[in-house]
């Protein structure tokens, strides 16, 4: 027996068009009232055991932990343990954090934490034999799609180089050369001082300088006012290198 299609059966009524247009609409979507919430009053809720409050500081900060995350290791392979690492720790310390409304950076400094640890287990394990093979660089990671593949070509050079760095070092200067942080807030993302830090981010500058090889065709302009040394003022020696951060993600 052949099925017919049902009828689009309507009550007729004695609303105007415009009414039953209305009527008809599907509901409007539930605003979540937590999301016009700042920062400082999320975790003042979070404190108490708030948990959809937890969940939208997460929701408003796990796309830059894991960016954060990944920059510094140069491979999103452990970000996501790391990131689920940092905000558990996170949401278990949140009484300590003094300015409710600087959650943000609080939170980058325990992922900084967390990536250091990592890298630091992963060196002495390679160490003593027991480690896995290093990734390579992930550049997705790192580089803009629209830098050309000479670009991708000195930076994959660049984060090579930086893999063998200690890990402190590199972590300042990816800091200040990637995410383009300004030294004093490297130094508390780390827990050092701001002469420490100018001191690593020294190093490793210095370090690439010296081993960094030229192709030969210099993509980035030393008279680009945006080249600046990372070690405070002036040009830098060499613009390939202290420019990562103009073609970054």
């Amino acid at each position: 027996m052949t099925a017919h299609p049902r009828p689009n059966l309507r009550l007729i009524t004695n609303d105007s068009p415009e009414e039953s247009l209305h009527r008809d609409a599907p509901p409007p979507r539930a605003c979540n009232p937590l999301e016009s919430l700042p920062d400082a009053e999320l975790v003042a809720l979070g404190i108490h055991g708030d948990r959809k409050a937890l969940e939208m500081l997460y929701r408003r900060h796990a796309a830059y932990a894991i960016r954060l995350a990944s920059r510094i290791e140069g491979t999103a392979r452990d970000a996501d343990d790391v990131v689920h690492e940092s905000f558990i720790k996170a949401f278990q310390r949140l009484k300590d954090l003094n300015d409710r409304s600087a959650f943000r950076g609080w939170l980058g400094a325990i992922v900084v934490g967390e990536v250091r640890s990592l890298m630091r287990h992963a060196k002495f394990m390679k160490t003593i034999g027991l480690g896995r093979e290093d990734d390579p660089i992930d550049l997705s990671e790192i580089v803009s799609p629209a830098a050309s593949p000479h670009v991708r070509a000195q930076l994959a050079q660049i984060f090579a180089l930086l893999q063998t760095q200690p890990v402190d070092n590199r972590i300042a200067w990816v800091l200040r050369e990637v995410e383009d942080h300004d030294l004093e807030h490297i130094a508390q993302l780390t827990g050092c001082s701001l002469a420490t830090v100018k001191r690593r981010v020294d190093r490793v500058q210095r370090f690439l300088d010296d081993h960094f090889l030229s192709s030969g065709e210099d993509e980035f302009s030393s008279d680009d006012s945006s080249v600046r040394d990372a070690r405070g003022g002036g040009v830098a020696r060499e613009p390939r290198v202290s420019t990562v951060r103009e073609v970054a993600r």
